[in-house]
């Protein structure tokens, strides 16, 4: 700062407009070692914060400060668990995360903003690659599973082998199939199907969607990755299919999001298993 006769001139060098700025909010929150092993964590599998304690080796009340930051800025969101009212199931929030990654690039520079990356395509030259197979699970095998197996055979331009199951399987929803008609998959004639009908195939990922099917998950002798995805059942929302459907559609587009990320976990040479029966 410069006095000249009366006029003060602040003297405004290019590194104190920078200090000034600072960086992104979002760089600042996921630069903190513990609260990048919980996204690390949480962007494979929603997760209890006892599994979390126990994964990243820290105290519960640290663990749950650091997801009280993720949560405040919208990074991380939380469930209370279907089958243990004792229990919150943490998630991320994959859309709001790849939007501010992205943004935070462009902060710096414009030409650092980052642009998704396409999951990869079948090899142009024809060679023969084995289809991962990925096993759904909920309770009634009526609405999310069938939802997230549709979704996968269709997002993933049938490289993926997707089946579905539950574990007291039900009717297939009216509102699942209404609700996947508008995507431009038939699902009518699916059945809904027991998940002992799958235990002994080979799966490269099971996936439950529902907390009580997943306190119940069987061992499966191909040690498949085990995933949770904890989406509420959207039959629950409504005392009738007209009151239910905006849950079913809320319930198809976090699917549709969470099914856009696992493609791009899928392509990875080799997706390391981060989920056992032994962790539950």
């Amino acid at each position: 700062m410069l006095l000249v006769g009366r006029v003060v001139l602040v003297k405004t060098s290019h590194s104190a407009r920078l200090v000034a700025d600072g960086p992104p909010r979002f760089l600042e929150l996921v630069a903190h070692p513990v609260r990048w092993q919980l996204l690390r964590e949480l962007v494979y599998s929603d997760r209890a914060v006892w599994e979390l304690t126990r994964l990243l080796g820290e105290r519960q009340s640290l663990v749950s400060y650091h997801l009280r930051q993720l949560r405040v800025e919208g990074l991380v969101s939380v469930r209370r668990s279907s089958a243990d009212g004792r229990d919150n199931y943490y998630g991320v929030d994959l859309a709001r995360c790849e939007a501010l990654l992205q943004t935070a690039g462009g902060a710096l520079h414009p030409g650092f903003q980052l642009v998704p990356a396409s999951p990869a395509m079948p090899p142009a030259d024809g060679r023969q690659v084995r289809r991962k197979r990925i096993l759904f699970l909920c309770t009634g095998n009526s609405a999310r599973s069938q939802i997230a197996e549709a979704l996968l055979e269709q997002m993933s331009v049938g490289r993926i082998e997707a089946v579905s199951a539950g574990s007291h399987p039900k009717p297939l929803h009216h509102n699942a199939v209404r609700v996947m008609k508008r995507r431009g998959i038939d699902i009518s004639a699916n059945r809904s199907k027991h998940l002992d009908e799958f235990v002994a195939e080979r799966f490269d990922f099971v996936i439950t969607l529902c907390d009580r099917v997943r306190e119940v998950c069987p061992e499966f002798p191909s040690h498949p990755s085990l995933v949770h995805w904890s989406v509420p059942d959207p039959a629950l929302e409504g005392p009738n299919a007209r009151a239910s459907y905006p849950a079913f559609e809320r319930t198809a587009a976090e699917l549709e999001t969470r099914i856009r990320f696992l493609l791009h976990l899928l392509d990875q040479p080799s997706t390391t298993r981060r989920s056992t029966h032994a962790e539950r």
